[in-house]
């Protein structure tokens, strides 16, 4: 069941740490404006901050690893809770901006501000250092959604959490179940790593500049690998599947990994998948059967 975010007092305290709306005021004060070319749209909501802080913090302690830190909406309650956090920020005119706002902490050695694009970061050696629970969060920018979400399975094995401010309809996609419309691939490759739950709705009204679409919390638990779901075979099967949906996959996967019609038949019969299904009914355990069916042949 989806929640909606609660009304509470925003939280006090940040001496130390530094508060967003110190990085949203010297934010302004240098003359800065959200870059359309970085996709960048402010959490404005504490509440909203929060509610992502203490899913990425739950229990305390541990390291957090901010993806896209902005003006420190996210990064203010992320060190009420966290024992470390490293915050990555590609753009150079708010990395000054953070290190005013947050110096108590990163003078203690609480925060590490990082800049560097986080689409191609070595996650795993930010946070190597770092206690445990390992924990990825961020407002993530609609335009490289896709690719953070592909890093963030690749690097599953570094971190035991991800809590992602999203796109709603990545959210619901994320979440859904196998044979509903929003199911696709995105939803298999995610969830050959992690467990999506849709947390909460954010209404475009919490983020400055207002975007034109509502976002939503989206928590990613890390479970073990589905087996056969870590090579090429499975991305080409699923890839397949989903471009041509309409089709059963007897049709989709017709020459998919250099196989011919008895081969392909013989595969999906050792896999238990019936072809004149399509592609949505499958689940990942399904594709990975299949995919080993395939490279085992």
């Amino acid at each position: 069941m989806v929640r909606r975010p609660v009304q509470d007092k925003p939280e006090t305290g940040h001496e130390a740490a530094g508060d967003s709306r110190g990085g949203r005021q010297e934010f302004a004060a240098r003359g800065l404006a959200a870059k359309r070319s970085f996709g960048q749209c402010f959490l404005a909501d504490p509440n909203i901050a929060r509610i992502i802080a203490q899913e990425a913090t739950t229990p305390a302690g541990g390291t957090t690893l901010e993806i896209g830190a902005g003006t420190g909406a996210l990064t203010t309650p992320l060190l009420d809770r966290a024992a470390r956090v490293i915050a990555i920020e590609r753009d150079r005119d708010l990395v000054p901006v953070l290190h005013a706002t947050f110096a108590g902490a990163i003078e203690a050695g609480r925060l590490v501000v990082v800049e560097d694009d986080a689409v191609s970061a070595d996650w795993a050696s930010l946070v190597a250092e770092g206690p445990e629970p390992r924990i990825l969060a961020g407002n993530i920018p609609y335009q490289i959604t896709g690719r953070i979400l592909q890093r963030a399975v690749e690097h599953a094995a570094a971190f035991q959490r991800a809590v992602f401010l999203v796109q709603k309809e990545v959210a619901q996609r994320l979440a859904a179940r196998p044979g509903t419309k929003d199911y696709g691939a995105m939803t298999v490759f995610v969830r050959s790593r992690f467990a999506p739950s849709l947390r909460v709705v954010v209404p475009a009204s919490c983020f400055r500049p207002k975007p034109r679409i509502d976002s939503a919390v989206v928590v990613l638990r890390v479970s073990e690998p589905v087996p056969g779901c870590d090579g090429a075979t499975f991305e080409e099967l699923v890839a397949c599947a989903f471009s041509k949906r309409r089709k059963t996959l007897r049709n989709a996967w017709a020459g998919a990994a250099g196989l011919d019609a008895t081969e392909l038949e013989r595969a999906a019969k050792g896999a238990g998948v019936e072809l004149d299904a399509r592609g949505e009914s499958l689940t990942v355990e399904q594709y990975g059967r299949m995919a080993r069916a395939i490279d085992g042949r």
